[in-house]
């Protein structure tokens, strides 16, 4: 039942497409017919075979529908028989005599047409009929090679789009795959340091890496997910390194209920959290905490990461510069692949000490639009199920 409700959406989709092309088609000629018919009746206005603008009109939009007709037809001749490396003089060949035949039918069209107009249809015999498609065939010629020419660049700028689109996939899809095994080899350190000296710990991080695995895969080749989502991946990681570190580390989720739908970009806050540990938490003795905050700024989704450590030099490092490592490197790339110049990412000092990251981008959710800013309500969804495993 759900495969046929999606052929029968395909087809009308499809049905759709062609109306909106057939619309085009017939708009753009008859653009064309009230240009041709606003010149005969100017030109023949100041001559003894004056016509009405009815007439003209009638007389003009008659020739060009006799192009509209027929230009479905060479369109497809166009996309069925293009000029390729390996069959271009066969599909010349079809062009050449297929553009012989439409445009001897559009002579012939035009020139009945012409003559009925001016009165002297009952003179046109079979040889002046011959005759004039022949002198006429020239500028039918060009109409139908014009159309022919407007089909293949329409198609190659298609393709010129789809290929950026799948290097920009790539891209993406590249950069994404970096992450999962900087946090793997990180992950494996983690164990192996545990193994001997706290067997049960080590364990525990391994079904806990397992699960993260898991959830992972299930949107591997997913750019965005659910703010929701993410967390429930974060909360993963979270659990291994406060494992690796017992009570060294606390961690508290401040989330704005709101934006739990929002879609942000997969494996987006990992890395960061990762960075925050590893620079403000680790190379201290004394115990330390990060804070994950998410909340909505009217069109933009706020995404915020604290530590308590020592916060950034005063010189500027290699983390600043945003080159301290693969994750926040990939982390920035990622970002400007999906959103261009529409994102905020900054690493600074935070006013009560610490670092923090804040990370922004278009609030994006399937049941509402970005509106104005609402008072967000936070809420600690730290030790909260997401949604179920």
């Amino acid at each position: 039942m759900f495969e046929f409700m999606n052929d029968g959406a395909r087809r009308r989709d499809d049905w759709q497409h062609r109306l909106v092309r057939l619309g085009f088609i017939w708009g753009a000629w008859t653009l064309v017919g009230l240009f041709f018919a606003s010149q005969i009746y100017f030109y023949l206005s100041r001559t003894e075979w004056r016509v009405s603008v009815a007439r003209a009109l009638a007389w003009q939009l008659i020739a060009v529908y006799l192009f509209a007709v027929a230009t479905p037809l060479v369109l497809w001749l166009a996309r069925r028989f293009p000029f390729e490396r390996f069959h271009w003089r066969r599909n010349l060949a079809i062009h050449f005599f297929a553009g012989l035949a439409i445009s001897a039918a559009w002579g012939a069209g035009h020139v009945a047409l012409d003559t009925w107009f001016s009165g002297g249809l009952t003179k046109l015999t079979a040889a002046n009929l011959a005759r004039r498609i022949f002198f006429s065939l020239d500028k039918e010629l060009l109409v139908y090679w014009l159309l022919v020419l407007a089909s293949h660049a329409s198609n190659y700028y298609q393709r010129y789009r789809e290929g950026e689109l799948r290097a920009s996939q790539a891209q993406l899809q590249a950069l994404k795959m970096q992450l999962h095994p900087h946090f793997l080899f990180n992950a494996l350190h983690s164990i192996s340091a545990l193994v001997h000296k706290d067997p049960d710990a080590a364990d525990k991080m391994i079904a806990r890496l397992g699960d993260f695995l898991r959830l992972t895969l299930d949107t591997a080749a997913t750019q965005e997910v659910a703010l929701r989502q993410e967390l429930n991946f974060l909360n993963c990681y979270l659990e291994i390194e406060r494992i690796r570190f017992h009570d060294r580390l606390t961690t508290r989720l401040r989330v704005d209920p709101q934006t739990l739908n929002c879609r942000v970009p997969n494996l987006i806050l990992q890395p960061i959290v990762e960075n925050a540990i590893r620079h403000g938490i680790a190379p201290r003795s004394a115990p330390g905490h990060v804070e994950v905050r998410a909340e909505r700024q009217g069109g933009m989704l706020r995404l915020q990461v604290r530590d308590n450590g020592p916060g950034l030099p005063a010189e500027p490092a290699p983390r600043l510069k945003g080159d301290g490592g693969v994750g926040l490197a990939n982390t920035r790339a990622r970002l400007t692949q999906l959103y261009g110049a529409a994102y905020r990412f900054e690493l600074a000092n935070a006013p009560e000490g610490g670092a923090v990251v804040t990370l922004e981008i278009p609030f994006q959710s399937p049941e509402e639009k970005p509106d104005a800013a609402r008072p967000a309500r936070l809420r600690d969804v730290s030790r909260e199920p997401l949604f179920s495993k």
